[in-house]
């Protein structure tokens, strides 16, 4: 078995994806996407430790989705809209081939007569 590394801009995918798929850090970037945010007032609406919070906001740094600066002694957290944007693009990718493929299919069963017609229940 042979196992290859993924060119960098799939890496970049893959760590947006995985930051994503968790329904916590999904509501971490909601939450920043309305404006900027410290960790104690990110951390307040879950019923998990501020370690576990720091630890989503580790992966969502590392897929580039979020920039913490440091204010005095608060760390704040803000969007980085940019990563949603590569995304956005990778999704519209796709949707533009779906919107294609079934512009096709309408025009295909417009053209056999099949379009509305529906199968007979045995």
């Amino acid at each position: 078995m042979i196992i290859t590394m993924a060119p960098e801009p799939d890496r970049e995918l893959n760590r947006l994806f995985a930051a994503l798929a968790d329904p916590t850090r999904r509501a971490i970037l909601a939450r920043v996407a309305t404006g900027e945010a410290t960790v104690t007032e990110l951390t307040s609406p879950f019923a998990i430790s501020m370690p576990a919070v720091s630890r989503h906001l580790n992966l969502l740094e590392a897929a580039d989705l979020i920039v913490r600066v440091r204010d005095g002694k608060h760390r704040r957290v803000s969007l980085n809209p940019i990563a949603l944007e590569r995304g956005a693009r990778w999704f519209g990718d796709y949707r533009t081939f779906w919107d294609q493929s079934f512009a096709k299919l309408d025009r295909h069963l417009e053209t056999t007569g099949a379009r509305g017609r529906r199968r007979r229940a045995k």
